[in-house]
């Protein structure tokens, strides 16, 4: 893989996690397999809309997916997808949590 496919690649994973639900989302399965029931358990979103997000991270190669009779399940499928994500996301999130935490008591 060439450094111009690997910029490719990141631009890719960026703009599929663009939106603030995609960001949750991506959270949940890091500690195993999740079928749609249980994602939309712990993100509030209405089904059709999870299932149309869970589209999009599928053909983006964010995620894989396997259906067990009528239950569809999904998992990280690209490794190096989910380190670069949950990575980054959870290390932004937790910077801008700890800035907004200092802003808000240099306000009180």
């Amino acid at each position: 893989m060439t450094l111009k496919n690997v910029f490719d690649r990141a631009a890719e994973l960026f703009a599929v996690l663009s939106t603030r639900i995609r960001l949750r989302i991506i959270k949940v399965p890091c500690h195993g397999e999740k079928n749609t029931r249980q994602l939309l358990s712990q993100i509030d979103v209405a089904q059709p809309n999870m299932s149309q997000l869970m589209n999009i991270m599928y053909r983006s190669g964010i995620w894989g997916n396997r259906r067990h009779w009528a239950q569809m399940f999904y998992r990280f499928s690209d490794p190096a997808a989910a380190g670069v994500c949950w990575g980054h996301v959870n290390a932004s999130c937790h910077g801008l949590s700890h800035e907004l935490t200092t802003q808000n008591e240099e306000f009180v």
